[in-house]
């Protein structure tokens, strides 16, 4: 296993940050974008809604269990353990219905996989012994750290089939900023996003090179957001107190959660200007997507009747 580490990708060893529209006509070759406006719809059920069967999946002898990414090959990463004292989290590739191929940063005292690809690299990041957190690329038997220059908290959180992924720092104040990375081309490119005061993470990228992530307002709240096609969209479900997109596939279908005024999480997808509510049958109040492939396939997690986490699979029914 080969180990690289890279604490500042850039050619020539310089660092881009770049401005919203500036970073999306870099990955899109497309002017700037002109506008945004926000989605809230009136009526999430506004346009035709997809059924999903779901499975669930536990990590063997495991109390603890989220799938945070999936290809068109149900290749699917996520971790397993809650990150408590003695409850390490331990990265693995699931290939369904049961096959679980550890994946962790070699030294790291915890890892989670976050992204996968179809080629099947991974990203995600991982905690170092002085409880760092760092990014990582996981290609060809490689781990390459990934650490926005000057920062010690890092997460790779989605990954597209160029190799370019969807992330965040912390600053010093503890505060998020978004960013994009190329394995390939080794830019980073920072995203500056309006209205974002309180922080904003990227958390997944597409092949279109559209981005989804969130960010919190001046005022506390979490929005979510789509940057595609010149334009970013805020999303909003409606009458939800707080919305995050975690992922997003070439289609433009976005997956995310939002909690409603009751405080309870459910999963949503957003397609084609509308919403979707998305709750696994033994998880309803408790659930969370946080991926889709090309296929319309979801993953994610809830939370059971024991007070156990476990993974979920939802793959759409005709």
């Amino acid at each position: 296993m080969r180990q690289v580490t890279i604490h500042q990708l850039g050619r020539r060893g310089t660092m881009k940050r770049v401005s919203l529209g500036v970073a999306l006509a870099a990955l899109l070759g497309t002017s700037a974008w002109a506008q945004s406006r926000t989605i809230n719809d009136d009526d999430p059920r506004s346009a035709s809604e997809v059924a999903y069967s779901f499975k669930t999946i536990v990590f063997p002898g495991d109390t603890f269990t989220q799938l945070l990414g999936i290809n068109k090959d149900d290749k699917i990463a996520g971790y397993h353990g809650s990150g408590a004292t003695g409850h390490p989290n331990k990265g693995f590739v699931l290939t369904l219905p049961n096959y679980f191929d550890p994946e962790n940063f070699p030294g790291s005292m915890q890892t989670q996989v976050i992204g996968i690809n179809d080629l099947q690299h991974t990203d995600g990041f991982y905690i170092d012994s002085a409880g760092n957190n760092h990014g990582f690329f996981h290609f060809d038997n490689t781990f390459l750290t990934v650490d926005f220059p000057g920062t010690t908290f890092n997460q790779l959180l989605g990954l597209n089939n160029l190799d370019q992924a969807a992330g965040y720092y912390a600053d010093a104040l503890g505060i998020d900023h978004p960013y994009v990375v190329d394995r390939n081309g080794g830019v980073f490119m920072a995203l500056t996003i309006p209205n974002a005061t309180g922080g904003g993470q990227a958390t997944g990228i597409n092949d279109r090179g559209s981005i989804s992530g969130f960010f919190i307002d001046g005022g506390g709240a979490t929005h979510g957001f789509l940057l595609a096609e010149g334009e970013l969209v805020q999303l909003d479900f409606p009458d939800a107190t707080l919305t995050e997109a975690f992922g997003l596939n070439d289609q433009e279908e976005v997956v995310g959660s939002y909690t409603d005024a009751a405080g309870l999480c459910h999963g949503f997808v957003y397609r084609k200007g509308h919403f979707q509510s998305v709750d696994d049958p033994d998880g309803i109040g408790t659930t969370t997507i946080n991926g889709v492939n090309g296929l319309g396939q979801i993953v994610g997690f809830y939370v059971d009747s024991q007070g156990n986490t476990d993974g979920l699979v939802g793959t759409p029914q005709d």
